[in-house]
């Protein structure tokens, strides 16, 4: 339908002497003509952002109650609050899979499609809600690495109330498991919520180990085939990223392909570190501030800036 001469634009051209019109009719030219780029050339309901804003904050209080939720819950309410916030978070996920299996190659448009949809989300959202124990206990985990590595802390609920780092992870066990689920658009949209907030870029991908610790955060990047893993712990401006992009005949991008690195147990990435490539960083391994590193470093290896050649002049 060309809406495009409305009655009701019309009026409003007219009242604002702008020429609305010829914007709208432009735009609509470049929507549905020349630049063309809806999925499957169709419009569909799309995730919504909000509605994923809203499930998050129900989650969080139904893993952390007294922190996220209320802190007048008793013995004899807390399981009720508990069930409450998992109902109404549930409810939204499931429509919110659905909308989003809207874009997987696994459905295409043809009869009984929006009966597949649905019975697909309602699988995905129970099967994740019986994951929500175990990411608890990973959380726990990740709170008492940041208890125990920063000597600023002074309690868990300072870390749960206040750390960004801590904020980004809580996120990121979500969106991994609805990543790991078959759900990747809602695990990307929670991964931009939690960039949004905290300034701290992690593809729901990227597998992360438990007792996991960013200290500040603000930069942090974290790329899709990274590799985590135990009590690693990342400062500011981190970048866990790919070297190089190769290229398919056509010259676009392979994708999905491992390019990140893999950071093994008890490793330290002080602050604004660039690690690139499917290099890997051995056990126990410190990688000190503003170093570049593109090749592996084994077991045990302390890596810090070269010295600054003593000919240059100090200004």
């Amino acid at each position: 339908m060309d809406t495009s001469n409305t009655p009701e634009l019309s009026a409003l051209a007219d009242t604002t002497g702008l020429g609305l019109s010829a914007v709208v009719a432009g735009l609509r030219t470049s929507r549905e003509v020349t630049n063309k780029i809806r999925h499957r050339g169709e419009i569909r309901e799309l995730p919504s952002r909000e509605a994923m804003q809203e499930l998050l904050q129900h989650l969080q209080a139904a893993l952390f109650p007294t922190h996220y939720g209320h802190t007048d819950l008793s013995d004899e309410t807390i399981d009720y609050f508990v069930g409450s916030q998992l109902n109404a978070a549930l409810c939204i996920l499931k429509e919110q899979t659905r909308r989003g299996l809207h874009f997987s190659s696994e459905f295409s448009s043809q009869a009984g499609e929006d009966d597949a949809l649905r019975e697909r989300a309602a699988t995905i959202t129970r099967d994740f809600a019986h994951q929500l124990p175990s990411i608890r206990d990973v959380l726990v985990s990740d709170i008492q690495a940041a208890y125990h590595g920063d000597p600023a802390a002074s309690s868990m609920s300072e870390i749960l109330l206040c750390y960004p780092g801590i904020t980004a992870i809580i996120y990121h066990r979500l969106a991994h498991a609805l990543q790991q689920l078959g759900a990747p658009l809602l695990a990307r949209l929670i991964a931009d919520i939690a960039h949004s907030a905290t300034g701290i870029d992690i593809h729901p991908a990227a597998q992360i180990g438990p007792s996991f610790f960013i200290d500040h955060g603000t930069g942090v990047v974290i790329g899709e085939t990274t590799i985590i893993g135990r009590n690693v712990r990342l400062y500011q401006a981190v970048t866990l990223g790919a070297k190089r992009f190769p290229q398919e005949p056509d010259g676009s991008l392979v994708k999905g392909i491992p390019r990140h690195p893999i950071v093994e147990d008890d490793v330290v990435v002080y602050a604004g570190a660039t690690l690139l490539g499917r290099i890997t960083i051995g056990r126990g391994s410190v990688i000190g501030g503003n170093v570049w590193l593109t090749h592996s470093v084994p077991a045990g290896s302390n890596v810090a800036q070269a010295e600054m050649n003593s000919e240059c002049k100090q200004f």
